[in-house]
């Protein structure tokens, strides 16, 4: 499965779900968390229940319930009564235990979903590794802005604010063997600078990224589809290793070792799951 695109839909607004769902995004979020005012919950609730229930969408689709100790058990209440979702999204990650009780609260109900952990507090960029090895969890999201606003840092258009965090969390989840999902880019008007941001965190080893608005994703996935340059050098560099016995050889002028390998296998893989 990939996960290059995660776009949020609000889970109070059904024809906006619908239409999500039909988009090129790779995952498709119904939010019940940001998105949704305290009053609109239970409105929200139902809403996402009766989309479940209808859509037939090719897309990964997951639902991002409130964190741990707070409504996350009425979300799963109400959503769970109907078709579920292809996997679960969960705020405010701050431990192991969180993913497990939200994998507990899950059985409760005769289901079993894979976790999208969002690291988004100081607490959860410290446990990122954890958070990361727990048997639930299928990915690591990074929420700069929720980080931010909790140990006082001020958002700056560089994000060096956030920078270490963000390879905190692409590390844990590399690590770990699961997705690593990246920032949202807020501007959503502003294609370049997201063209330009999305391609820094395919360089930091991000999987993917988040996505508020439709038009982001084909940005996005493009950034994390390797190019026909990239994928045609990735194939020379294979083929040229099973020709050879010597753990270094040259391919176009350039000597390849293990880690240049692994870049080759890792650009096939994610090709293959891009198509």
């Amino acid at each position: 499965m990939v996960r290059r695109s995660v776009l949020f839909s609000p889970g109070n607004k059904p024809e906006i779900m619908r239409k999500a769902a039909e988009s090129e995004a790779d995952v498709v979020v119904f939010d019940l968390e940001d998105a949704v005012a305290p009053a609109d919950k239970q409105d929200a609730r139902e809403a996402v229940r009766e989309v479940l229930a209808e859509i037939d969408s090719e897309r990964e689709i997951c639902v991002r319930v409130n964190p741990i100790g707070t409504s996350a058990a009425a979300d799963l209440e109400a959503i769970l009564q109907g078709a579920p979702p292809d996997s679960l999204m969960l705020p405010k990650t701050e431990s192991a235990a969180d993913v497990q009780a939200a994998d507990r609260l899950l059985a409760e109900h005769d289901a079993s979903l894979p976790v999208l952990s969002l690291i988004e507090s100081a607490a959860g960029v410290l446990r990122a590794d954890a958070i990361a090895a727990a048997d639930a969890t299928a990915a690591l999201l990074f929420g700069a802005e929720d980080l931010a606003a909790d140990i006082g840092a001020t958002r700056t258009s560089e994000g060096t604010e956030v920078l270490y965090a963000r390879e905190r969390t692409v590390l844990a989840a590399s690590a770990a063997g699961i997705d690593a999902i990246d920032i949202v880019y807020t501007d959503y008007t502003d294609t370049d600078g997201l063209r330009e941001e999305t391609a820094f965190a395919a360089q930091l080893g991000y999987d993917g990224k988040m996505a508020i608005h439709p038009d982001q994703v084909p940005v996005i996935n493009d950034a994390f589809t390797p190019s026909d340059e990239d994928i045609e050098w990735a194939e020379r560099v294979l083929d040229a290793r099973d020709r050879t016995d010597s753990g270094v050889f040259e391919v176009d002028g350039e000597m390849i070792d293990a880690p240049l390998i692994a870049q080759a296998e890792r650009i096939l893989e994610r090709t293959r799951r891009s198509t």
